[in-house]
């Protein structure tokens, strides 16, 4: 068993099954969120406020599309690649004004690609899943 010690600040997180895409982007917030911190005022409370409730968002609408049926997934999937897309524009910007350097973009942006084409993947297959193709050949037998 795990003994808990006053003194020490480590947190174990508790053990859990997200999907991969979900777990990516929980670590891009986490990242984005300690750049938020240090954001000039300028853009903290403009941009910086309109991209924290993007991410939000954006895992809001992977978590719901995560319980849903294959065919209710769909638009659930769509959201969080539009969210994501602004995303990627915005977090532009702020580099592109200097709020945020290349040390701090560069990662960000990697992140975002990935996650873009996790995304783009889970919705090609929900498509093709859904598809009236695909429909009328597993009907047939």
């Amino acid at each position: 068993m795990l003994k808990l010690n006053s003194s020490h600040n480590y947190k174990e997180p508790p053990p859990s099954r997200i999907l991969p895409v979900l777990q990516k982007l929980k670590e891009l917030y986490l990242l984005w969120y300690g750049y938020y911190q240090i954001l000039p005022k300028t853009h903290r409370h403009s941009l910086g406020q309109r991209i924290d409730n993007l991410f939000v968002e954006a895992i809001e609408a992977v978590v719901i599309a995560s319980f849903l049926s294959p065919a209710e997934k769909i638009p659930y999937v769509r959201l969080a690649i539009r969210k994501t897309d602004t995303l990627k524009i915005m977090l532009m910007i702020l580099w592109e004004t200097d709020s945020l350097n290349d040390k701090q973009y560069i990662p960000i942006s990697i992140k975002f690609d990935e996650i873009g084409r996790n995304l783009g993947g889970w919705n090609g297959q929900l498509t093709k899943q859904n598809s009236p193709d695909n429909n009328r050949k597993s009907g047939e037998k």
